[in-house]
């Protein structure tokens, strides 16, 4: 059987070791953020079978960071310097989890970004994030 993508989402632009185990994932680039996705499965989930809260937390980070590149036009590098998730449900293997974020203020040095997590819709949790700004060489 065959899962749906939901619609705007394509293969991930960017790959990473340390994303490379949760493949395929996907993103959804609007003017203003990046939304992450990916259609749940075993690897995803911990000893219990619940969804890893590390891979939600990871997946939060990554897709706030590449909503701060994308609201200041990909010129700057973005470290995380702060970064907090709720849980407040939980997911099931084969669920679309999406990451969709909103950047709230970016700055010189400081760019700050909230996202909702969502099991077919479903907020599973929140997060905040704040990352320093850092120029970009040459």
């Amino acid at each position: 059987m065959t899962e749906t993508i939901p619609a705007g989402f394509e293969p991930h632009f960017r790959k990473s070791p340390f994303t490379d185990p949760w493949e395929p994932l996907y993103s959804k680039r609007t003017e203003k953020a990046v939304a992450l996705g990916l259609r749940l499965a075993t690897p995803h989930t911990n000893s219990r079978g619940l969804i890893h809260g590390g891979l939600i937390a990871s997946l939060a980070d990554n897709a706030m960071g590449y909503s701060c590149a994308q609201a200041t036009g990909w010129t700057v590098r973005l470290v995380t310097i702060n970064l907090s998730v709720d849980f407040v449900g939980s997911a099931q293997i084969g669920q679309w989890l999406a990451v969709e974020c909103e950047v709230i203020r970016t700055g010189n040095t400081l760019c700050f970004a909230q996202s909702l997590i969502k099991a077919d819709d479903v907020v599973i949790a929140r997060a905040n994030g704040t990352f320093r700004v850092v120029p970009k060489k040459g």
